[in-house]
């Protein structure tokens, strides 16, 4: 593992200092191996780590290319490793869930266009006063991430895509056994959007906050 570490390290030394840019295809095996030291064993086991988090593509026949190391590609990993989370870290994830949306949220009320707006409106529009838990979930996630996509900030909102899986279960949980549930969760949306629409960063932050924190302290006084 330790001589792999330093493959690895010598590859991503390759592409900070820009010997290697995305979209660069890296030297034969050998010639590789021989430039850096290393083993082709190791430069191997290497190519195929940096692969797996998305640094490296392989393409079988045509040699090994660096990707476009585009902040969405790159944070995919986020979501495959979020996957694994326990019951008992939800709770840690609302929490970092409420620091970052709100911001991300903020930033959107000086980006966010009239066609996004009048798109998040019809969203709402077409949910009606009484959606099922599954349809009022589903249109959260949606609005949400049309929401951060506005903000502007690509990391942010790959960040915050990856770290929605984990809190899905609760919000359908509190759907289902929170009596005001539905009705509050469309409130607080119809008042982020309107402090959008007003373009109030501060506004939009604070309702932002509210609404997460409102499923934290549901999930809190339940465990």
């Amino acid at each position: 593992m330790a001589v792999t570490d330093e493959a690895i390290e010598k590859i991503k030394g390759m592409i900070v200092s820009g010997a290697l840019r995305p979209g660069d295809r890296l030297p034969k095996e050998s010639e590789l191996a021989a430039e850096l030291g290393l083993s082709r064993n190791s430069l191997r086991e290497a190519v195929r780590a940096l692969s797996l988090i998305r640094i490296l593509d392989v393409r079988q026949g045509d040699g090994t290319y660096v990707t476009s190391l585009d902040p969405q590609l790159l944070l995919e990993a986020l979501s495959f490793v979020v996957d694994f989370h326990r019951d008992d870290t939800v709770l840690e994830f609302l929490a970092v869930r409420r620091i970052l949306e709100p911001a991300a949220t903020a930033m959107a009320a000086a980006r966010i266009g009239e066609a996004e707006l009048d798109a998040l409106t019809e969203q709402l529009d077409a949910l009606g006063a009484a959606p099922s838990v599954e349809e009022l979930v589903a249109c959260d996630l949606e609005f949400h991430r049309g929401i951060v996509q506005s903000s502007g900030n690509s990391v942010l909102c790959s960040l915050l895509d990856g770290l929605s899986g984990p809190t899905t279960r609760a919000r359908v949980w509190r759907g289902l056994t929170q009596e005001d549930a539905v009705s509050r969760t469309l409130r607080e949306h119809r008042a982020i959007l309107g402090a959008l629409r007003d373009r109030d960063a501060e506004a939009a932050r604070s309702w932002a906050t509210v609404h997460i924190a409102s499923v934290e302290q549901w999930l809190r006084s339940t465990l």
